[in-house]
């Protein structure tokens, strides 16, 4: 029983269209489930990935319209890594982020750039054998999509670090030769890298990550590792149903928060695979308030749809 890497990042933005715009056009993720927070159904959750929505390749954000601009500190994910296919890859994205006007930082095998709302990303030509996850996006070359994530960077103390090295070895988390913390499954690798927390506090809000969640086959796996995690004193979250995957929800010492994802349901379970993220979908305890929150939320229009 062992973590499948990750299975999404959870971000927060101030402008869902916008957000739309950037992730759909602009990075070529696929736009695979227009929903609302489960916690705030007035708002927004979008989630992007491949073409099927596959764990390990979701981006995911909640819409707090108008929300001021965060700022990472300790405790905090602070860049968001993604694999991609080559050198030849990172020289393709150099130019087409240049050409959306977004700086670039280019450093051997990363390329590292910002949405416009300030959230950090990394693109990485990795050395692993997982199957790439890749989304169709008009004028982004097959060769060159982003193929998956491949794991976040994070801001802790250095005594919180250490304080959280149990809990992460009871995860099955091993710690390689480079000090990065590795979930590595039978067929997907995610990994945690923690950096020195910069002395200014950190400040939640658009362009800063909310959680992050590492992928579990099932319920029986969920529950399992549910039991190692409360045995070491990190106070697991009942399971809670997402509809689309059950999770459980604890924070190391650390500060970042964690998830644990199933990976068995899917976004299929209420709309077609080939019509993904086109309607607005609602968990069932939220439909009999769908004209409501229909009228509520501004429209969305999907640069996929248009393309």
């Amino acid at each position: 029983m062992r973590l499948e890497g990750l299975h999404h990042v959870t971000a927060v933005c101030a402008d869902a269209q916008a957000n739309l715009d950037f992730y759909a056009r602009v990075l070529g993720l696929r736009l695979v489930k227009k929903t609302v927070n489960f916690d705030a159904p007035e708002v927004y959750h979008l989630y992007y990935g491949d073409e099927r929505g596959t764990p390990g390749s979701l981006l995911t954000f909640f819409e707090f319209p108008g929300v001021r601009a965060g700022r990472p500190g300790a405790g905090m994910v602070h860049t968001i890594c993604w694999r991609v296919g080559s050198q030849a890859a990172l020289d393709w994205w150099e130019e087409h982020l240049a050409a959306h006007d977004l700086a670039t930082e280019r450093g051997g095998r990363v390329l590292r750039f910002a949405d416009p709302e300030g959230l950090r990303h990394a693109l990485v030509v990795a050395g692993v054998d997982d199957a790439p996850l890749t989304a169709r996006a008009p004028g982004i070359p097959a060769e060159h999509a982003i193929a998956g994530l491949h794991g976040v960077r994070a801001y802790a103390e250095p005594e919180d670090v250490a304080a959280t090295d149990a809990l992460l070895d009871t995860l099955g988390m091993e710690r390689d030769e480079h000090g990065r913390r590795i979930a590595a499954g039978a067929e997907r690798h995610g990994q945690l890298t923690w950096d020195e927390a910069p002395d200014e506090a950190g400040v939640p809000g658009a362009g800063t990550v909310h959680h992050i969640a590492w992928s579990v086959a099932d319920d029986a796996e969920l529950n399992a590792f549910r039991e190692k995690v409360a045995a070491v004193g990190a106070r697991p979250t009942p399971v809670i149903d997402r509809q689309y995957f059950h999770s459980v929800y604890f924070r190391p010492p650390a500060g970042v928060l964690f998830e644990l994802a199933t990976r068995d349901i899917g976004f299929a379970i209420d709309e077609p695979e080939d019509r993904l993220g086109e309607e607005l979908r609602l968990p069932p305890q939220y439909e009999h308030r769908r004209a409501e929150l229909e009228a509520h939320l501004e429209p969305l229009t999907n640069p996929r749809a248009l393309a």
